[in-house]
């Protein structure tokens, strides 16, 4: 996946909050990326054989995006968003089928994230984003054999 550059202009007839808007949307999504940072660790001590090495790459990944993110925020004149010392699991993880439950569930919450990039009036950032929900959905469907047909609406798993 391609950076941005982060600096790009909004593009002609881009409102004067354009800026913040990118800022803010770049914000969520490394917010969703410390969460995915965190959860893969925890997925990952409960995962064993070719689970674990797709958790630990997963994790991997996060991290590399994590990092992207900053950059680019700070590239902004942004302070990133830190991450929190933990964070509320939605459920238990309590073995292997709750660990790759986990990580499916993490994968969403990414994808929901980056589609607020998507949104953003800027087209390196948009496709930014559209490759960050793609490979987000691939890796939950890899995880849990579903994905959010219209990841943010309730009800939309197919």
């Amino acid at each position: 996946m391609g950076t941005p550059s982060a600096t790009a202009s909004a593009g002609p007839g881009a409102s004067p909050g354009a800026g913040a808007g990118r800022i803010a949307a770049l914000q969520g999504a490394l917010a969703a990326e410390h969460a995915a940072v965190y959860g893969y660790g925890v997925a990952g001590a409960m995962l064993a054989g070719r689970q674990q090495a797709a958790a630990r790459a997963g994790w991997i990944a996060h991290q590399r995006a994590r990092d992207t993110l900053e950059t680019m925020l700070t590239a902004l004149g942004a302070t990133p968003v830190a991450a929190s010392a933990a964070y509320r699991l939605p459920f238990a993880v309590t073995g292997g089928a709750s660990a790759a439950r986990l990580v499916a569930a993490l994968e969403h919450g990414v994808t929901r994230a980056y589609l607020g990039v998507v949104a953003v009036n800027d087209a390196s950032l948009r496709s930014f984003g559209a490759q960050a929900v793609q490979a987000a959905a691939g890796q939950a469907y890899a995880w849990s054999g579903n994905t959010e047909a219209f990841p943010g609406l309730p009800g939309t798993q197919s």
